[in-house]
């Protein structure tokens, strides 16, 4: 897999501001990103933000930004999202399932500590860690969370498998820990599982690993038991940093990990079995990844940084395009996207096991996907998303698909069908049929659901090509087969698959007709009426049908019976009326008919004619046929309707048919009264639809009728309707009828007399006139008793007030709950008495469950146990019995008991037997069950110890005697006596058991059992088991000695292979055939491979007779090697004569001369060399020679080794010893060849000598030069180094130089000066090497020479008289040296701006300016710069705006920031809203003021820039003045003026600041409408501050005015929390006080008073330049245009100044002289 940068999705900030964690949805459909500000932004999956959310902190007291949100996770139905904040917990937001949807919390789960992560696995469950170490699990459902596992160590990740069955945690301490909610029968282990060698932050669980890594750079891979797999190791790269974050791709088979500026990738190779690392993902400032999310379909990867960015990345294997209409992404191996081009749906298809998917496919119509995997075939229906992955091996693609049937994808392979549901992970079936054609296959899955049938799966298929099986696909079973006599060509199960329709080649139709002709055996079946199945003809044959022939008027099936053919003719006349009947000619069909006898068939044709003759309108026919069917009625009814149809054809013309009478009676006919009812209406033909209602006796259609129309007769017909129920007994309706007249004692007599008392009650019940009538009532009551009806009966009682008769009645009529309800109110005693008889009736009916609470409420504890124990109500016995006293309950408990008992819920069972006295119970119950140990618990309680023992070991000796060692075994280790159990074991010669205890109980003595059983069984000759015993004590070689002893010897040889060493075998094999001798040993080693090996073996054991013997018999050519062996044998044990001898046989003679010469018998050796081997003799001399050399006689030593013809060996030697002399003499005499280089071999050994060295060095070079050989001088003068001695290595080298400059040529005395320069300069001789250098005219080296021992001036004194080109790279390297130097005083005379660049280095910055100052104006403004930035950085803005006082302001563009950075720091700092910030203030309005007069001279003259400056230098000018006006008492209204007037410029000053300041002055000055007003507006903007946005700001109190509505959001608080808090509580006081109107004032225009701008006119007024309020009359205008002052604002001023003589105000006067052009000279005026 690789990652590919799609988009940005969310741009990052210039600081840290990290995304704290991101969650894709379930659906694919959302994706979330939570910011460091707390704030959820929600994404479409195209990667456009459609929504956001604030979180909200726990306590709203502590403030919005006391938490952070750690955790965040989609709900599996992608409708909710769940954020784990560090307040201690957790929202659960209902966000809906559209955009824009409004956000609930509809969970909150709080918590103990710090939630630190959080999962969502599965439907309710949301899993999270806690800083405290626990794991905890909260339910949505019950609103209730509980803890998995706890640890003691912080959770720093947690994660879950791809099913989310499975979580993993990890923790600061570096374990990490598994837990399943199911395993999904994986039976993998759970709890701790590593320990990481650090907190793994970044923990991923892909599908067959873990993979964790974190602060170490390591990333390490764990199997599913916790054991290293592999580890990926980056500690030693210092490009890698930390690993933050990791993610498993959905599929699982790629993981992602996250750390600085990179995304590493890890993918599974399933075919290697191991991680692969892939190119990582490498961004330039990216900075560290703090989140990754994967989106469910695998195919999108986001990334969340610490600067605040989210980068989507595209994820995918390969992509390709198949036919042009689909998109195939492979996001993993096992994991691809389909993408219908066209309708951009999508289907990811995926192997459930993780194999690699092979091919993709899209077939049938191009609405099912087929894929291949080495082990499994993926299927899937596009339309309806269902995916199947099953278990298929491959079969070279062979496979035939058929899609005919929606649900089902059957499969054609090599003779067998298989069929798969899609949706399904299973093969639905398989049978074996060569019948492929989908008509010879009905399948069934569902498609009609039947009652009592949850699945229903059917298949009919062909097994040959006349047998039809019909198989159950649920229950694989075979329901029925049908064999047929000829070829089955098509069949078909119906919907439910009870019913199988199939055809052959018999089944025809009869050419020009719809008769169906087939044989079934024996039989001939025709279907003269195809409409009616039913109705078959069927006649006997004795043949085949052969064919069918139709013409002269008859038709004949043609029946091959034997070798003749037999016509059978069919009945012409009734095909004749199919074919009549297709073609519309009713009257040819009834003539035909009129033709045939009544049968079966034709009264199926007479019917079928009726049918269509009536849809036909021909009546005649329709009348024709019911008279031939015998439907009297029905034709007599035609008959007549024909009659009137007849008569209106003959008296008006036209069809009769259409006349309404006829259409009405054919409505009737069809039994659709309504429809002639409307006939008969519209024609107004009131009395004939009111005749045919009464001939039908539908009274009541008739009177509905007459009603309608107001009929005259509606009485009447209403009586005759009475008269009618009463004629014809039915007296029910009758009393309906006088109910719905308002006749009630009529209707109740009637129901009386109708045996219905009960309608006869209800009637009563609702009509109070009749309730007082009581005989009636008695009447009504005592039929009600009499039938029984008790419950109704008392309800009469209880209405007419006779609750005692009520109460009889509805106890008869077991009517219990109304009983109890009147009891309750009219005999209170009686309650409990009806509680226990309604319990008791509820007994007889089997209902005890519904019994008991009545028994409760009754008081009768027995009969509600009695019940509870009869229902098996088990756990309300239980409630019950522990309200009871002891004795009561003592005898129900075992009952209850037994039943918890055979449940195996043997605690609550041990407890109820406790509660009844009965603990032997108890402890037999554990008994039967094998539950020693708690069985023991229980009698250790309530017996005494020994008594236990005793009854224990009593019972598991009974137990023991029953042959139940098991048993027995368990009861003594209960009672601590493993030893008996052992003894027990040990008497039966049940070894593995006795041997697995004394393992488990007394393992140091395990092994000596295991040997004392193998002694025993061995002397009891049971050898194979004593083997055993033996290799367990790891005694292998008692083993085979044990074999040997007894012969065995295979065996004895099988145990040394196995258990014993390398050699073991061998040696067992070789004892073996020693045993057997000659030729059966040899055919023994042969048949085990080991001849050559058991020699060797007996030559290594010195058995050379049994090697002989075997080499001889078998392998002649090992004999020699044998003899060497043996020699060897002999020459070790000292026997040398003999040695040589053997040495000899074995062709070794060099051997035994380097036996002897070893030995240093060198006569012998002479002697044996000579004799057998005349090469060595030269070895025996040098031999000889080396002894010599041992003993110093260096004379005989060269002679044996001239003798023996190795001079180089002497040359050797002597150089060993330090003899060069000899050895030069050697070289001249037998290797003159050599001497030059042993000649040079001494040069170098003598400089490794050091001071002697160096002599003979300096002696050698002066011989060199003495004999002329300059060449060979000056290499050895230029070998000279000792370090001691600095004079004689300078001498040498400079004679070197001499000789080579004298007498070399040119290119050598270059390279030698140019190596012997260098030199001299590292020994501190640069004069020297300079002057060489000159010798040979390397000016440049000179030069350098100089400046490396800073000899400057001769430096520049040879480049100026040598060669001026290098004065410039002398004067460079002066700087370099007095920059490096630190000698800046120097500097400044070589290079001022390179001196000015080493003070801004040095930080030097007032010596910097200084001596900038000096310089022109342009260098000096650009430190000034400099200087003003660095400061500004360090918070020191006041320090800059004293450098801009200092040396003004120039109009350089590239200083535009720095004045709005001063601007900007001084207005939101601190402190400034007094008088003693005057100055600050002035000197800010000064250098603003020289900025503004240096733009109008320059390029930037009225651009966008000038125009902020100005607006700059107006605030400026207020917040002066402001601070003047505050140091004098009566300028009070002025200084509060300014600081309102200031509000019209808040885009560029702090709102909260502004706001507060001028609320704060309106207060003081009494103006409370406006405190209100803005110091209101003050706390929405503290508000805004705290939630990051000012979207819920509410501008209404600001309409009309020049204060702006949108302002920058202040990044902090300029308003210290007390002071927030001093003018909250003002503010709630006045709005609770409700004395103010909250309005702006305003003025004669009728706007706010201090708006420039008149909102109805759009006129803008001149700002009076004291107070900053428009001037609407007495204007002074000043020379400056756009300048003016409202006069008494003027005149108040200039009276302050006279009386207060206040220096700040005469500056803020001087500076309005310098900015407007002068003062207007106005007198005062003191009206």
């Amino acid at each position: 897999m690789q990652l590919k940068h799609l988009r940005t999705l969310l741009s990052p900030q210039d600081g840290a501001a990290k995304v704290t964690c991101m969650a894709w949805s379930q659906n694919n459909a959302k994706f979330a990103v939570c910011t460091v500000d707390r704030v959820v932004l929600l994404y479409d999956e195209h990667g456009e933000r459609r929504d956001k959310f604030s979180t909200k902190p726990a306590d709203m007291k502590y403030g919005r930004k006391s938490y952070m949100v750690k955790g965040m996770a989609f709900s599996p139905d992608s409708t909710k999202i769940a954020i784990g904040q560090t307040d201690n917990i957790i929202y659960v937001y209902k966000i809906g399932e559209d955009w824009g949807d409004k956000k609930v919390i509809c969970n909150k789960f709080i918590q103990t500590s710090a939630v630190t992560c959080l999962q969502w696995p599965a439907e309710y469950i949301i899993v999270f860690g806690l800083a405290e170490g626990k794991v905890r699990l909260a339910n949505t459902k019950t609103n209730k969370s509980s803890t998995i596992y706890g640890t003691d160590s912080y959770v720093v990740s947690l994660t879950t498998n791809c099913s989310g069955k499975g979580i993993l945690s990890g923790h600061a301490d570096g374990t990490i820990v598994r837990y399943f909610f199911d395993d999904e029968g994986s039976g993998e282990s759970q709890g701790k599982l590593v320990n990481h060698p650090c907190p793994p932050y970044a923990l991923a669980w892909a599908t067959t690993s873990i993979v964790a890594a974190g602060c170490d750079r390591r990333i390490v891979a764990y199997g599913k038991e916790g054991q290293v797999l592999q580890t990926f190791d980056y500690s030693r790269d210092p490009q890698e940093r930390e690993f933050t974050t990791a993610a498993a791709s959905p599929g699982g088979q790629s993981v992602v990990l996250g750390s600085y500026d990179r995304l590493r990738v890890l993918n599974w190779s399933p075919r290697k079995s191991i991680w692969e690392e892939a190119k990582p993902k490498e961004i330039a400032n990216l900075y560290t990844i703090t989140a990754l999310a994967w989106k469910r379909d695998g195919s999108r990867l986001c990334a969340g940084t610490l600067c605040g960015g989210v980068e989507q990345f595209d994820c995918c294997l390969r992509r390709s395009i198949y036919k042009n209409k689909f998109e195939l992404t492979y996001v993993g191996p096992s994991q691809v996207i389909v993408k219908n081009l066209s309708s951009g749906t999508r289907v990811v298809l995926k192997s459930h096991y993780g194999y690699e998917v092979e091919e993709v496919k899209i077939l049938g119509k191009e609405r099912y996907l087929v894929a291949h995997t080495s082990d499994t075939l993926l299927l899937g229906d596009l339309n309806t998303n269902r995916l199947s992955e099953v278990a298929w091996q491959g079969s070279g693609g062979n496979e035939k698909y058929f899609f005919e049937n929606e649900n089902v994808c059957m499969i054609f392979n090599a003779g067998e069908l298989t069929l798969v549901e899609y949706g399904s992970n299973d093969t639905l079936g398989s049978v074996r049929t060569e019948f492929m054609n989908p008509h010879l296959i009905s399948i069934r899955i569902n498609e009609r659901r039947q009652r009592g049938m949850e699945d229903n799966k059917k298949l009919a298929y062909l097994v040959d090509i006349k047998t039809i099986a019909i198989v159950d696909l649920i229950g694989g079973y075979n329901i029925g087969t049908i064999s047929h006599e000829s070829r089955v060509d098509w069949l078909e199960l119906n919907e439910t698959g009870h019913k199988l329709l199939f055809r052959d080649r018999k089944l025809r139709w009869v050419p020009g007709s719809d008769v169906l002709v087939a044989q079934n055996r024996s039989n001939l079946c025709v279907w003269y009426n195809i409409e009616a199945p039913e109705r078959v003809t069927i006649s006997s044959i004795r043949g085949d049908v052969a064919g069918l022939e139709r013409g002269g008027g008859k038709t004949e099936v043609m029946v091959t019976e034997g070798v003749t053919t037999v016509a059978y003719t069919l009945d012409e006349g009734l095909i004749e009326f199919g074919t009549a009947i297709d073609d519309g000619n009713y009257s040819r069909a009834t003539a035909f008919l009129e033709t045939l006898e009544m049968t079966p068939e034709t009264e199926a044709m007479w019917k079928t004619l009726s049918k269509l003759a009536l849809e036909a309108r021909q009546l005649h026919i329709a009348e024709r046929c019911f008279s031939a069917l015998g439907h009297v009625a029905k034709a007599r009814f035609l008959h007549e309707t024909n009659e009137i149809a007849d008569q209106v054809s003959r008296e008006y013309g036209g069809e009769g048919t259409d006349f309404y009478q006829v259409r009405a009676r054919l409505a009737m006919l069809e039994k659709n009264y309504k429809l002639a009812e409307m006939i008969f209406l519209e024609q107004n033909a009131i009395e004939e639809a009111m005749d045919m209602y009464q001939e039908l006796h539908r009274w009541d259609e008739c009177i509905a009728v007459a009603e309608a129309k107001g009929h005259p007769a509606l009485e009447k017909l209403r009586r005759g309707y009475y008269q009618w129920l009463m004629d014809t007994q039915q007296e029910e309706r009758a009393g309906e009828l006088q109910e719905s007249q308002g006749d009630g004692l009529a209707a109740i007599s009637l129901y009386l007399k109708a045996g219905l008392p009960a309608k006869a009650a209800r009637l009563v019940l609702t009509r109070e006139e009749l309730l007082a009538n009581t005989e009636l009532v008695e009447h009504i009551t005592a039929a009600l008793i009499k039938g029984e009806l008790y419950e109704r009966a008392g309800d009469l009682f209880e209405k007419i007030r006779n609750p005692q008769r009520a109460l009889e009645c509805y106890c008869k009529g077991n009517a219990f709950m109304k009983a109890i309800e009147l009891a309750r109110l009219a005999f209170p005693v009686e309650v409990v008495r009806l509680e226990e008889a309604w319990g008791d009736y509820l007994v007889q009916q089997k209902q005890l469950d519904a019994a008991i609470n009545h028994y409760i409420e009754a008081r009768c504890s027995i009969k509600a146990i009695e019940a509870a124990l009869g229902a098996r109500q088990w756990k309300k016995a239980i409630y019950i019995l522990d309200l009871q006293d002891r004795n009561t309950a003592s005898k129900y408990y075992p009952r209850v008991a037994q039943h918890y008992a055979s449940l195996q819920e043997y605690e609550i069972a041990e407890e109820l037997y406790t509660k009844g006295d009965r603990t032997k119970d108890a402890i037999d119950m554990y008994t039967q069950a094998g539950r020693w140990e708690q069985a023991h618990k229980l009698a250790m309680k309530c017996m005494r110890p020994e008594d236990v023992s005793v009854l224990y070991i009593t019972q598991a000796q009974e137990m023991e005697k029953q042959g139940k060692y098991r048993e027995a075994e368990r009861l003594y280790v209960t009672v601590e006596e493993p030893d008996l159990a052992i003894t027990m074991f040990k008497k039966h010669k049940l070894y593995d058991d006795m041997i697995r205890l004394v393992g488990k109980h007394h393992p140091d003595l395990l092994s000596d059992t295991h040997l004392h059983l193998g002694k025993e069984l061995e002397a009891e000759g049971r050898l194979q088991e004593a083997e055993y015993h033996y290799l367990e004590a790891q005694e292998w070689k008692a083993t085979v000695n044990m074999y040997c002893s007894s012969g065995l010897w295979e065996d004895a040889y099988r145990v040394a292979k196995a258990h014993g060493g390398a050699n073991a075998h061998k040696h067992v094999a070789c004892l073996w055939a020693k045993s057997l001798g000659g030729e059966a040993a040899v055919r023994l080693l042969n048949k085990l491979g080991l001849l050559e090996a058991a020699i060797d073996h007996a030559a290594d054991n010195c058995s050379f007779e049994f090697a002989f013997e075997l080499s001889r018999l078998a392998l002649k050519h090992k004999t020699p090697e044998i003899h060497l062996r043996y020699a060897m044998y002999l020459e070790d044990e000292g026997k040398f004569e003999e040695a040589e001898a053997e040495f000899i046989r074995a062709g070794k003679p060099k051997e035994a001369v380097l036996m002897f010469v070893h030995n240093q018998d060198w006569e012998a050796a002479q002697r044996v060399a000579e004799a057998h081997n005349p090469d060595s003799v030269a070895e025996v001399l040098v031999g000889q020679a080396r002894e010599a050399l041992e003993e110093k006689d260096f004379q005989k030593a060269e002679g044996l080794l001239l003798r023996a013809q190795k001079p180089g060996l002497a040359l050797n030697y002597y150089k060993e010893a330090g003899l060069w002399s000899d050895a030069l003499r050697i070289c001249k005499e037998y290797v003159p060849g050599q001497l030059e280089a042993l000649q040079e071999e001494y040069e170098r050994e003598a400089t490794k000598k050091g001071g002697r060295g160096v002599e003979g060095l300096v002696e050698q070079a002066r011989q060199w030069e003495q004999s002329g050989e300059y060449s060979r001088a000056v290499d050895c003068y230029l070998k000279v180094w000792d370090s001691g001695n600095s004079s004689l290595v300078e001498k040498c080298w400079m004679k070197a130089a001499e000789l080579s400059i004298k007498f070399l040529p040119p290119q050598r005395s270059l390279e030698v000066v140019r190596a012997v320069g260098p030199q001299l300069i590292g020994i501190g001789k640069h004069s020297a090497a300079a002057e060489l250098y000159l010798n040979l005219d390397l000016v440049k080296e000179a030069i350098d020479a100089f400046i490396e021992d800073e000899e400057w001036n001769k430096a520049k004194r040879v480049a100026k008289e040598l060669d001026p080109r290098y004065e410039d790279y002398v004067d460079q390297h002066y700087k370099e040296f007095l920059k490096n130097q630190g000698k800046v005083d120097s500097l400044v005379g070589v290079d001022v701006v390179a001196a000015l660049d080493l003070y801004v280095e040095q930080g030097q910055w007032d010596k910097c300016i200084e001596t900038a100052t000096k310089q022109n104006y342009k260098i000096l403004h650009k430190y000034v710069a400099l200087y003003a930035t660095h400061l500004i950085r360090e918070g020191g803005f006041a320090q800059a705006l004293a450098l801009y006082v200092q040396h003004g302001a120039p109009a350089n563009p590239q200083n535009f920031n720095i004045y709005k950075r001063i601007f900007t720091d001084m207005v939101n700092s601190p402190g400034t809203n007094s008088a003693e910030a005057y100055h600050s203030w002035a000197d800010l309005r000064d250098v603003l003021f020289n900025l503004c007069e240096n733009l109008v001279k320059s390029s930037e003259a009225n651009s966008p820039a000038h125009e902020e400056f100005e607006t700059m230098l107006l605030i400026a000018h207020y917040y002066a003045t402001r601070s003047a006006a505050q140091s004098i008492k009566q300028l009070e209204t002025v200084a509060a003026r300014l600081s309102v007037s200031l509000l019209r410029h808040t885009q560029l000053l702090p709102a909260d600041k502004a706001f507060y300041e001028a609320g704060i002055a309106a207060k003081a000055v009494g103006w409370e409408n406006m405190a209100f007003i803005f110091l209101n507006r003050f706390l929405d903007l503290t508000d805004a501050i705290e939630e990051g946005t000012l979207d819920a700001l509410d501008h209404s109190d600001f309409q009309d005015t020049d204060i702006p509505f949108e302002v920058p959001l202040p990044a902090k608080q300029h308003v210290p929390e007390t002071q927030r808090e001093e003018v909250r509580d003002w503010v709630l006081t006045v709005s609770m006080d409700q004395r103010l109107e909250q309005v702006l004032p305003r003025d004669e225009r009728g706007v706010y008073e201090a708006s420039l701008v008149a909102a109805s006119t759009g006129v803008r007024a001149l700002p009076c330049l004291i107070t900053g309020y428009p001037i609407l009359r007495n204007k002074i205008e000043f020379k400056r245009p756009g300048k003016a002052a409202n006069k008494d604002n003027w005149n108040k001023f200039l009276m302050a100044i006279k009386t207060s003589h206040s220096p700040v105000c005469q500056d803020v006067l001087k500076f309005i002289s310098q900015w407007c052009g002068g003062l207007p000279s106005t007198s005062f005026s003191f009206q």
